[in-house]
Protein backbone atom coordinates (compact mmCIF):
# COMPACT_ATOMS: atom_id res chain seq x y z
CA UNK A 1 0.00 0.00 0.00
CA UNK A 2 1.42 3.32 -0.90
CA UNK A 3 2.03 5.69 1.70
CA UNK A 4 0.21 9.14 2.02
CA UNK A 5 2.61 10.85 0.21
CA UNK A 6 3.05 8.95 -2.64
CA UNK A 7 -0.59 10.20 -3.49
CA UNK A 8 -0.96 13.73 -1.86
CA UNK A 9 -0.42 16.57 -4.57
CA UNK A 10 2.96 18.26 -2.84
CA UNK A 11 0.76 21.58 -2.93
CA UNK A 12 -1.65 20.19 -0.64
CA UNK A 13 -1.33 19.54 3.00
CA UNK A 14 -0.15 16.23 4.79
CA UNK A 15 -1.92 15.04 8.02
CA UNK A 16 -0.92 16.78 10.55
CA UNK A 17 1.36 19.23 8.52
CA UNK A 18 -0.88 22.30 7.26
CA UNK A 19 0.12 26.12 7.20
CA UNK A 20 2.82 28.41 7.01
CA UNK A 21 5.11 26.33 8.62
CA UNK A 22 4.77 23.15 6.53
CA UNK A 23 6.56 25.23 3.78
CA UNK A 24 8.71 27.23 5.70
CA UNK A 25 10.11 24.55 7.45
CA UNK A 26 9.57 22.27 4.36
CA UNK A 27 12.52 19.29 3.29
CA UNK A 28 10.60 18.90 -0.31
CA UNK A 29 12.39 19.89 -2.89
CA UNK A 30 9.50 20.99 -4.87
CA UNK A 31 7.89 23.15 -1.50
CA UNK A 32 11.26 25.08 -1.61
CA UNK A 33 10.77 25.73 -5.16
CA UNK A 34 7.81 27.11 -5.20
CA UNK A 35 9.32 29.03 -2.16
CA UNK A 36 11.93 30.33 -4.29
CA UNK A 37 9.17 31.10 -7.28
CA UNK A 38 6.91 33.08 -5.06
CA UNK A 39 10.30 35.03 -3.57
CA UNK A 40 11.64 35.33 -6.69
CA UNK A 41 8.68 37.03 -8.61
CA UNK A 42 7.99 39.70 -5.67
CA UNK A 43 11.60 40.80 -6.14
CA UNK A 44 10.57 40.99 -10.03
CA UNK A 45 7.89 43.18 -9.34
CA UNK A 46 9.68 45.34 -6.88
CA UNK A 47 12.81 45.75 -9.69
CA UNK A 48 9.66 46.22 -12.29
CA UNK A 49 8.15 48.99 -10.28
CA UNK A 50 11.50 50.55 -9.81
CA UNK A 51 12.39 50.59 -13.21
CA UNK A 52 8.98 52.25 -15.03
CA UNK A 53 10.00 55.25 -12.39
CA UNK A 54 13.31 55.28 -13.73
CA UNK A 55 11.76 55.53 -17.30
CA UNK A 56 9.21 58.57 -15.97
CA UNK A 57 12.47 60.29 -14.58
CA UNK A 58 13.57 59.87 -18.05
CA UNK A 59 10.43 60.79 -19.99
CA UNK A 60 12.29 64.13 -20.75
CA UNK A 61 15.50 66.39 -19.92
CA UNK A 62 15.43 68.09 -16.49
CA UNK A 63 13.89 66.39 -13.60
CA UNK A 64 10.93 65.59 -13.74
CA UNK A 65 9.70 63.47 -10.85
CA UNK A 66 13.06 63.00 -8.75
CA UNK A 67 16.28 64.01 -8.55
CA UNK A 68 19.97 63.01 -9.25
CA UNK A 69 20.70 61.60 -5.69
CA UNK A 70 16.97 60.04 -5.71
CA UNK A 71 17.54 58.43 -9.36
CA UNK A 72 21.23 56.81 -8.08
CA UNK A 73 19.43 55.27 -5.08
CA UNK A 74 16.85 53.67 -7.52
CA UNK A 75 19.34 52.25 -10.44
CA UNK A 76 21.02 51.01 -7.43
CA UNK A 77 18.21 49.34 -6.36
CA UNK A 78 16.97 48.38 -9.30
CA UNK A 79 20.21 46.59 -10.03
CA UNK A 80 20.40 44.84 -6.77
CA UNK A 81 17.30 43.32 -7.22
CA UNK A 82 17.07 42.39 -11.00
CA UNK A 83 20.59 40.77 -10.49
CA UNK A 84 20.72 39.26 -7.56
CA UNK A 85 17.49 38.60 -6.09
CA UNK A 86 15.85 37.47 -9.80
CA UNK A 87 17.76 36.91 -12.65
CA UNK A 88 20.51 34.98 -10.59
CA UNK A 89 18.84 32.94 -8.40
CA UNK A 90 15.83 32.71 -11.15
CA UNK A 91 15.31 29.13 -12.85
CA UNK A 92 17.79 27.14 -11.18
CA UNK A 93 16.57 27.94 -7.87
CA UNK A 94 12.98 27.82 -8.53
CA UNK A 95 12.80 25.68 -11.52
CA UNK A 96 15.99 23.69 -10.60
CA UNK A 97 14.52 22.92 -7.42
CA UNK A 98 11.15 22.08 -8.63
CA UNK A 99 12.09 19.64 -11.78
CA UNK A 100 15.88 18.39 -11.13
CA UNK A 101 15.05 15.28 -9.11
CA UNK A 102 12.21 14.45 -11.08
CA UNK A 103 14.00 14.72 -14.35
CA UNK A 104 16.46 12.13 -13.12
CA UNK A 105 14.45 9.76 -11.33
CA UNK A 106 15.43 10.73 -7.67
CA UNK A 107 13.36 10.86 -4.85
CA UNK A 108 14.71 14.52 -3.71
CA UNK A 109 18.01 16.64 -3.36
CA UNK A 110 21.01 15.29 -1.86
CA UNK A 111 20.68 17.42 1.17
CA UNK A 112 17.33 18.93 1.93
CA UNK A 113 18.14 20.18 4.97
CA UNK A 114 20.57 22.17 3.34
CA UNK A 115 18.15 23.35 0.14
CA UNK A 116 16.06 24.85 2.67
CA UNK A 117 18.50 26.44 4.50
CA UNK A 118 19.66 27.66 1.08
CA UNK A 119 16.09 29.60 0.90
CA UNK A 120 16.54 30.67 4.29
CA UNK A 121 19.79 32.78 3.23
CA UNK A 122 18.32 33.76 0.42
CA UNK A 123 15.63 35.43 2.34
CA UNK A 124 17.79 36.69 4.96
CA UNK A 125 19.83 38.36 1.83
CA UNK A 126 16.61 40.16 0.50
CA UNK A 127 15.40 41.42 3.70
CA UNK A 128 19.17 42.80 4.25
CA UNK A 129 18.98 44.53 0.88
CA UNK A 130 15.59 46.16 1.21
CA UNK A 131 16.31 47.16 4.69
CA UNK A 132 19.36 48.96 3.73
CA UNK A 133 16.90 51.59 1.93
CA UNK A 134 15.70 52.92 5.16
CA UNK A 135 18.59 52.78 7.22
CA UNK A 136 22.06 54.06 8.03
CA UNK A 137 22.73 57.17 5.52
CA UNK A 138 20.17 56.22 3.22
CA UNK A 139 19.51 53.98 0.31
CA UNK A 140 22.81 52.51 -1.63
CA UNK A 141 23.55 54.86 -4.46
CA UNK A 142 26.73 53.15 -6.26
CA UNK A 143 25.00 51.30 -8.73
CA UNK A 144 24.92 47.23 -8.21
CA UNK A 145 28.57 47.02 -9.33
CA UNK A 146 29.59 48.65 -6.04
CA UNK A 147 32.70 50.20 -7.71
CA UNK A 148 35.72 51.46 -5.66
CA UNK A 149 36.66 53.94 -4.56
CA UNK A 150 32.97 55.57 -4.32
CA UNK A 151 31.97 52.64 -2.29
CA UNK A 152 34.49 53.34 -0.06
CA UNK A 153 33.39 56.97 0.35
CA UNK A 154 30.05 57.62 0.04
CA UNK A 155 27.86 57.87 3.54
CA UNK A 156 24.98 55.79 2.23
CA UNK A 157 24.29 52.48 3.49
CA UNK A 158 26.19 50.35 1.46
CA UNK A 159 27.55 48.40 4.28
CA UNK A 160 24.44 46.45 4.87
CA UNK A 161 23.77 46.18 0.90
CA UNK A 162 27.25 44.36 0.17
CA UNK A 163 26.74 42.07 3.44
CA UNK A 164 23.59 41.53 1.64
CA UNK A 165 25.04 40.59 -1.14
CA UNK A 166 27.91 38.20 0.58
CA UNK A 167 24.71 36.31 2.26
CA UNK A 168 23.24 35.74 -1.07
CA UNK A 169 26.14 34.52 -2.61
CA UNK A 170 26.07 31.88 -0.16
CA UNK A 171 22.65 30.65 -0.89
CA UNK A 172 23.82 30.40 -4.70
CA UNK A 173 27.08 28.18 -3.26
CA UNK A 174 24.82 25.78 -1.24
CA UNK A 175 22.62 25.63 -4.08
CA UNK A 176 25.41 24.75 -6.63
CA UNK A 177 26.87 22.56 -4.45
CA UNK A 178 23.60 20.48 -3.97
CA UNK A 179 22.81 20.14 -7.51
CA UNK A 180 26.04 18.78 -8.44
CA UNK A 181 26.03 15.79 -5.83
CA UNK A 182 22.58 15.27 -6.89
CA UNK A 183 22.71 14.83 -10.32
CA UNK A 184 26.47 12.85 -9.49
CA UNK A 185 24.49 10.49 -7.01
CA UNK A 186 21.20 10.28 -7.37
CA UNK A 187 20.47 9.55 -11.41
CA UNK A 188 18.03 6.77 -11.57
CA UNK A 189 20.20 3.47 -12.13
CA UNK A 190 19.12 3.35 -15.79
CA UNK A 191 20.17 7.02 -16.26
CA UNK A 192 23.55 7.11 -17.92
CA UNK A 193 25.02 10.87 -18.83
CA UNK A 194 23.90 10.65 -21.88
CA UNK A 195 20.26 10.35 -20.90
CA UNK A 196 20.36 13.11 -19.11
CA UNK A 197 17.67 15.76 -20.08
CA UNK A 198 19.29 18.83 -21.19
CA UNK A 199 17.78 21.44 -18.83
CA UNK A 200 19.58 19.04 -15.88
CA UNK A 201 22.70 19.63 -18.26
CA UNK A 202 22.31 23.57 -18.38
CA UNK A 203 21.90 23.02 -14.05
CA UNK A 204 24.96 21.22 -14.18
CA UNK A 205 27.05 23.35 -15.96
CA UNK A 206 25.67 26.52 -14.04
CA UNK A 207 26.20 25.12 -10.34
CA UNK A 208 29.67 24.60 -11.59
CA UNK A 209 30.00 28.32 -11.99
CA UNK A 210 27.95 28.78 -8.89
CA UNK A 211 30.05 27.07 -6.96
CA UNK A 212 33.75 28.09 -7.95
CA UNK A 213 33.13 31.87 -9.03
CA UNK A 214 30.80 32.98 -6.40
CA UNK A 215 33.27 32.65 -3.48
CA UNK A 216 35.12 35.28 -5.43
CA UNK A 217 32.26 37.67 -4.87
CA UNK A 218 31.73 36.80 -1.46
CA UNK A 219 35.61 37.46 -0.89
CA UNK A 220 35.18 41.40 -3.22
CA UNK A 221 32.06 42.44 -1.24
CA UNK A 222 33.83 41.57 2.32
CA UNK A 223 36.93 43.33 1.05
CA UNK A 224 34.21 46.26 0.34
CA UNK A 225 33.15 45.87 4.00
CA UNK A 226 36.72 45.80 5.56
CA UNK A 227 37.22 48.70 3.58
CA UNK A 228 34.41 50.91 5.12
CA UNK A 229 34.62 49.48 8.63
CA UNK A 230 38.71 50.10 8.56
CA UNK A 231 39.92 52.14 6.07
CA UNK A 232 42.99 49.78 5.63
CA UNK A 233 43.48 51.26 1.59
CA UNK A 234 43.46 48.00 -0.32
CA UNK A 235 41.37 49.56 -3.16
CA UNK A 236 41.77 53.39 -2.29
CA UNK A 237 44.66 54.83 -4.36
CA UNK A 238 44.99 57.78 -1.94
CA UNK A 239 46.65 55.05 0.76
CA UNK A 240 48.24 53.17 -2.58
CA UNK A 241 45.74 51.05 -3.23
CA UNK A 242 44.83 50.21 -6.76
CA UNK A 243 40.90 50.79 -7.55
CA UNK A 244 41.55 48.04 -10.82
CA UNK A 245 42.07 45.61 -8.84
CA UNK A 246 38.18 45.80 -7.22
CA UNK A 247 37.65 45.74 -11.09
CA UNK A 248 38.77 42.19 -11.56
CA UNK A 249 37.67 41.01 -8.48
CA UNK A 250 34.17 42.20 -9.23
CA UNK A 251 34.21 40.67 -12.76
CA UNK A 252 36.28 37.56 -12.36
CA UNK A 253 32.61 36.72 -10.78
CA UNK A 254 30.27 38.89 -12.32
CA UNK A 255 30.83 37.91 -15.99
CA UNK A 256 30.37 34.49 -15.24
CA UNK A 257 27.27 35.08 -13.51
CA UNK A 258 25.87 35.86 -16.48
CA UNK A 259 25.96 32.16 -17.50
CA UNK A 260 24.59 31.33 -14.25
CA UNK A 261 21.30 33.64 -15.44
CA UNK A 262 21.67 32.67 -19.03
CA UNK A 263 22.86 28.73 -19.37
CA UNK A 264 19.66 27.50 -17.17
CA UNK A 265 17.31 29.71 -19.63
CA UNK A 266 19.18 27.57 -22.88
CA UNK A 267 18.43 24.53 -21.02
CA UNK A 268 14.39 25.65 -20.85
CA UNK A 269 14.49 26.35 -24.37
CA UNK A 270 16.06 22.93 -25.23
CA UNK A 271 13.45 20.82 -23.19
CA UNK A 272 10.48 23.14 -25.10
CA UNK A 273 11.86 23.35 -28.71
CA UNK A 274 11.58 19.39 -29.46
CA UNK A 275 8.55 19.03 -27.56
CA UNK A 276 6.62 21.22 -29.57
CA UNK A 277 8.39 20.40 -32.99
CA UNK A 278 7.76 16.63 -31.86
CA UNK A 279 11.04 15.50 -32.61
CA UNK A 280 14.30 14.42 -31.08
CA UNK A 281 16.57 17.64 -30.39
CA UNK A 282 19.07 17.67 -33.27
CA UNK A 283 22.54 17.88 -32.07
CA UNK A 284 22.23 16.38 -28.14
CA UNK A 285 25.75 15.94 -27.18
CA UNK A 286 26.93 19.10 -28.76
CA UNK A 287 24.20 21.44 -27.04
CA UNK A 288 25.22 19.60 -23.61
CA UNK A 289 28.50 20.04 -24.04
CA UNK A 290 28.31 23.28 -25.75
CA UNK A 291 26.56 24.31 -21.52
CA UNK A 292 29.94 22.84 -20.32
CA UNK A 293 31.89 24.95 -22.63
CA UNK A 294 29.80 28.14 -22.07
CA UNK A 295 30.52 27.63 -18.24
CA UNK A 296 34.31 27.43 -19.20
CA UNK A 297 35.26 29.87 -21.79
CA UNK A 298 32.42 32.72 -20.12
CA UNK A 299 34.91 32.46 -16.81
CA UNK A 300 37.81 33.61 -18.95
CA UNK A 301 36.65 36.90 -20.29
CA UNK A 302 35.85 39.10 -17.54
CA UNK A 303 38.33 41.70 -18.66
CA UNK A 304 36.41 42.46 -21.52
CA UNK A 305 34.39 44.81 -19.30
CA UNK A 306 37.87 47.13 -18.65
CA UNK A 307 39.30 47.84 -22.13
CA UNK A 308 38.70 51.57 -21.70
CA UNK A 309 41.00 50.88 -18.08
CA UNK A 310 44.20 51.05 -19.70
CA UNK A 311 45.71 47.23 -19.74
CA UNK A 312 48.48 46.36 -22.48
CA UNK A 313 47.48 46.09 -25.75
CA UNK A 314 48.82 42.21 -25.38
CA UNK A 315 45.58 41.42 -22.46
CA UNK A 316 43.26 43.60 -25.12
CA UNK A 317 44.08 41.23 -28.13
CA UNK A 318 43.92 37.95 -25.44
CA UNK A 319 39.99 38.67 -23.56
CA UNK A 320 38.64 40.09 -27.05
CA UNK A 321 39.49 36.95 -28.91
CA UNK A 322 38.31 34.70 -26.07
CA UNK A 323 35.39 37.06 -25.93
CA UNK A 324 34.39 35.78 -29.48
CA UNK A 325 35.38 32.14 -28.44
CA UNK A 326 32.40 31.89 -25.81
CA UNK A 327 30.08 33.09 -28.49
CA UNK A 328 30.56 29.92 -30.51
CA UNK A 329 28.90 27.11 -27.80
CA UNK A 330 26.31 29.94 -27.74
CA UNK A 331 25.69 30.18 -31.58
CA UNK A 332 25.76 26.00 -31.43
CA UNK A 333 22.50 26.04 -29.01
CA UNK A 334 20.49 28.32 -31.31
CA UNK A 335 21.44 26.58 -35.16
CA UNK A 336 20.48 23.11 -33.39
CA UNK A 337 17.41 24.57 -31.82
CA UNK A 338 16.36 26.36 -35.36
CA UNK A 339 17.26 22.87 -37.00
CA UNK A 340 15.08 20.55 -34.84
CA UNK A 341 12.14 22.71 -35.72
CA UNK A 342 13.42 22.95 -39.38
CA UNK A 343 10.16 20.04 -40.95
CA UNK A 344 8.85 19.51 -37.38
CA UNK A 345 5.30 19.15 -36.20
CA UNK A 346 5.22 22.19 -35.05
CA UNK A 347 2.49 23.12 -33.04
CA UNK A 348 2.57 26.50 -31.45
CA UNK A 349 1.64 27.12 -27.59
CA UNK A 350 2.63 29.78 -25.15
CA UNK A 351 5.75 27.63 -24.02
CA UNK A 352 7.44 27.63 -27.61
CA UNK A 353 5.75 31.19 -28.32
CA UNK A 354 8.51 32.45 -25.47
CA UNK A 355 11.20 30.19 -26.48
CA UNK A 356 11.08 31.36 -29.68
CA UNK A 357 11.13 35.22 -28.00
CA UNK A 358 13.83 34.13 -26.51
CA UNK A 359 15.96 33.12 -29.43
CA UNK A 360 15.00 36.36 -31.65
CA UNK A 361 16.03 38.75 -28.73
CA UNK A 362 19.23 37.02 -27.13
CA UNK A 363 20.29 36.52 -30.92
CA UNK A 364 20.21 40.45 -30.94
CA UNK A 365 21.80 40.68 -27.30
CA UNK A 366 24.46 38.31 -28.17
CA UNK A 367 25.61 39.69 -31.85
CA UNK A 368 25.56 43.23 -29.94
CA UNK A 369 27.97 41.66 -27.46
CA UNK A 370 30.91 41.14 -29.94
CA UNK A 371 30.32 44.95 -31.00
CA UNK A 372 31.50 45.47 -27.18
CA UNK A 373 34.21 42.30 -27.43
CA UNK A 374 35.95 44.14 -30.26
CA UNK A 375 38.11 46.89 -28.44
CA UNK A 376 37.77 49.77 -31.44
CA UNK A 377 34.46 49.45 -30.97
CA UNK A 378 34.08 49.35 -27.65
CA UNK A 379 35.99 52.40 -26.53
CA UNK A 380 33.43 54.12 -28.54
CA UNK A 381 30.35 52.75 -27.07
CA UNK A 382 31.73 51.95 -23.71
CA UNK A 383 29.08 53.03 -20.63
CA UNK A 384 26.96 54.53 -23.11
CA UNK A 385 23.11 53.31 -22.99
CA UNK A 386 24.50 50.70 -25.85
CA UNK A 387 25.57 49.04 -23.20
CA UNK A 388 22.26 49.32 -21.13
CA UNK A 389 20.26 47.88 -24.73
CA UNK A 390 22.89 44.82 -24.88
CA UNK A 391 22.66 43.99 -21.07
CA UNK A 392 18.54 43.94 -21.00
CA UNK A 393 18.60 41.71 -24.85
CA UNK A 394 20.82 38.93 -23.16
CA UNK A 395 19.77 39.28 -19.42
CA UNK A 396 15.82 40.14 -19.55
CA UNK A 397 15.35 38.68 -23.25
CA UNK A 398 17.11 35.99 -22.23
CA UNK A 399 16.67 34.82 -18.96
CA UNK A 400 13.74 37.15 -18.57
CA UNK A 401 11.79 35.06 -21.58
CA UNK A 402 13.53 31.45 -20.95
CA UNK A 403 11.69 32.13 -17.08
CA UNK A 404 8.54 33.40 -18.69
CA UNK A 405 8.89 30.27 -21.12
CA UNK A 406 9.41 27.86 -18.18
CA UNK A 407 6.54 29.08 -16.26
CA UNK A 408 4.09 28.56 -19.36
CA UNK A 409 5.76 24.80 -20.12
CA UNK A 410 5.73 23.65 -16.38
CA UNK A 411 2.90 25.46 -15.01
CA UNK A 412 0.36 22.64 -15.79
CA UNK A 413 2.74 19.90 -14.00
CA UNK A 414 3.11 21.64 -11.23
CA UNK A 415 -0.35 23.01 -10.50
CA UNK A 416 -2.57 20.38 -12.25
CA UNK A 417 -4.69 23.58 -14.03
CA UNK A 418 -4.10 25.33 -17.42
CA UNK A 419 -4.11 28.59 -17.81
CA UNK A 420 -6.04 30.81 -20.41
CA UNK A 421 -3.85 30.15 -23.63
CA UNK A 422 -5.54 33.18 -25.49
CA UNK A 423 -4.35 35.49 -22.37
CA UNK A 424 -0.74 34.27 -23.02
CA UNK A 425 -0.35 34.40 -26.80
CA UNK A 426 -1.42 37.77 -26.38
CA UNK A 427 0.58 38.59 -23.79
CA UNK A 428 3.73 37.75 -25.77
CA UNK A 429 2.50 40.05 -28.38
CA UNK A 430 2.42 42.64 -26.01
CA UNK A 431 6.34 41.76 -24.00
CA UNK A 432 8.05 41.39 -27.36
CA UNK A 433 6.30 44.38 -28.66
CA UNK A 434 7.29 46.55 -25.84
CA UNK A 435 10.50 45.00 -25.40
CA UNK A 436 11.72 46.03 -28.44
CA UNK A 437 9.97 49.05 -27.97
CA UNK A 438 11.68 49.88 -24.89
CA UNK A 439 15.35 48.55 -25.43
CA UNK A 440 16.01 49.07 -29.18
CA UNK A 441 16.39 52.83 -28.91
CA UNK A 442 18.91 52.53 -26.22
CA UNK A 443 21.56 51.34 -29.11
CA UNK A 444 20.83 54.06 -31.08
CA UNK A 445 21.16 56.83 -28.34
CA UNK A 446 24.06 55.12 -27.26
CA UNK A 447 26.08 55.01 -31.00
CA UNK A 448 24.84 59.00 -30.64
CA UNK A 449 27.29 59.13 -27.26
CA UNK A 450 24.32 58.77 -24.20
CA UNK A 451 25.57 57.72 -21.42
CA UNK A 452 24.55 55.56 -18.56
CA UNK A 453 23.46 56.21 -15.28
CA UNK A 454 23.09 59.27 -15.77
CA UNK A 455 19.23 60.87 -14.68
CA UNK A 456 19.30 64.34 -16.99
CA UNK A 457 20.36 64.15 -20.62
CA UNK A 458 20.98 66.94 -23.38
CA UNK A 459 17.70 67.34 -26.02
CA UNK A 460 18.91 65.53 -28.55
CA UNK A 461 17.95 62.28 -26.89
CA UNK A 462 14.82 63.33 -25.67
CA UNK A 463 13.11 61.46 -28.49
CA UNK A 464 15.07 57.63 -28.24
CA UNK A 465 13.98 58.48 -24.36
CA UNK A 466 10.32 58.81 -25.43
CA UNK A 467 10.07 55.75 -27.75
CA UNK A 468 11.64 53.83 -24.83
CA UNK A 469 9.55 55.52 -21.80
CA UNK A 470 6.51 54.41 -24.02
CA UNK A 471 7.73 50.75 -24.11
CA UNK A 472 7.97 50.14 -21.09
CA UNK A 473 4.30 51.10 -20.33
CA UNK A 474 3.64 48.30 -23.57
CA UNK A 475 5.84 45.87 -21.60
CA UNK A 476 4.49 45.93 -18.29
CA UNK A 477 1.08 46.09 -19.39
CA UNK A 478 2.27 42.69 -21.02
CA UNK A 479 3.46 41.74 -18.12
CA UNK A 480 0.39 42.32 -15.99
CA UNK A 481 -2.01 40.35 -18.68
CA UNK A 482 0.69 37.38 -18.58
CA UNK A 483 0.63 36.91 -14.90
CA UNK A 484 -3.17 37.77 -14.81
CA UNK A 485 -4.14 34.77 -17.33
CA UNK A 486 -1.78 32.47 -15.30
CA UNK A 487 -3.23 33.55 -11.90
CA UNK A 488 -6.87 33.61 -12.37
CA UNK A 489 -7.17 30.08 -12.89
CA UNK A 490 -5.58 29.05 -9.92
CA UNK A 491 -8.83 28.56 -8.13
CA UNK A 492 -10.34 26.16 -10.46
CA UNK A 493 -10.60 22.35 -10.15
CA UNK A 494 -7.61 20.52 -11.65
CA UNK A 495 -8.08 19.03 -14.85
CA UNK A 496 -4.45 18.94 -16.50
CA UNK A 497 -3.64 15.02 -17.26
CA UNK A 498 -0.09 13.67 -16.29
CA UNK A 499 1.52 15.02 -19.95
CA UNK A 500 -0.35 17.91 -21.75
CA UNK A 501 1.94 18.60 -24.29
CA UNK A 502 3.34 15.09 -25.04
CA UNK A 503 6.96 15.42 -23.76
CA UNK A 504 9.30 12.87 -23.12
CA UNK A 505 10.95 13.61 -19.97
CA UNK A 506 10.37 11.85 -16.91
CA UNK A 507 8.60 14.45 -14.65
CA UNK A 508 5.94 14.24 -17.26
CA UNK A 509 4.98 10.78 -16.51
CA UNK A 510 4.04 11.62 -12.84
CA UNK A 511 0.45 12.96 -11.63
CA UNK A 512 -0.33 17.04 -12.26
CA UNK A 513 0.51 18.18 -9.74
CA UNK A 514 3.56 15.76 -8.56
CA UNK A 515 2.91 13.90 -5.03
CA UNK A 516 4.86 15.13 -1.90
CA UNK A 517 6.94 11.71 -2.30
CA UNK A 518 8.12 10.72 -5.80
CA UNK A 519 10.19 8.24 -7.12
CA UNK A 520 11.46 5.98 -3.99
CA UNK A 521 11.43 3.49 -6.20
CA UNK A 522 13.78 4.27 -9.14
CA UNK A 523 11.84 3.98 -12.24
CA UNK A 524 12.82 1.15 -13.75
CA UNK A 525 12.94 2.00 -17.35
CA UNK A 526 14.80 5.73 -18.57
CA UNK A 527 13.98 6.25 -22.60
CA UNK A 528 15.83 8.70 -24.23
CA UNK A 529 14.06 12.59 -23.25
CA UNK A 530 13.50 13.18 -26.63
CA UNK A 531 12.19 10.19 -27.91
CA UNK A 532 8.37 11.28 -28.85
CA UNK A 533 7.56 7.23 -30.24
CA UNK A 534 4.31 6.31 -28.54
CA UNK A 535 3.90 9.94 -26.10
CA UNK A 536 0.55 11.02 -25.80
CA UNK A 537 -0.68 14.01 -25.13
CA UNK A 538 -3.32 14.35 -22.28
CA UNK A 539 -6.59 15.87 -21.98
Amino acid sequence: MPSPGETVPFLDPLPGRSGLTSWIFSTDHKRIGMLYLWCILTMFAVGVVIGVLMRLELIAPGRTIMGAQAYNAMFTLHGVVMVFLFVIPGIPAAFGNILLPLQIGAEDVSFPRLNIFSWWLYLTGAALAVTSLFTGGGPPDTGWTFYVPFSERTTTNVSLAVVAVFILGFSSILTGLNFITTIHRLRAPQMSWGKLPLFVWSLYATAWIQLLATPVLGVTVALVFIERLLGIGLFDPAKGGDPLLYQHLFWIYSHPAVYIMIVPAMGVVSEIIPAFARKSIFGYKAIAVSSLAIAFAGSLVWAHHMFTSGMSDTAVLVFSFLTFVVAIPSAIKVFNWVATLYKGSIYLEPPLLFALGFIFLFSIGGLTGLVLGSAGTDIHVHDTYFVVAHFHYVIFGGTGFGLFAAMHFWFPKIFGRMYDRKLANASWYLLVGGFNMLYFPMFLIGLMGMPRRYYDYLPMYQTGHMISTAGSWVLVAGLVTMFWGLSKCLRGPRTVGANPWGAATLEWTLSSPPPHLTFLDPPDEVPSPYSYAGVKRDA
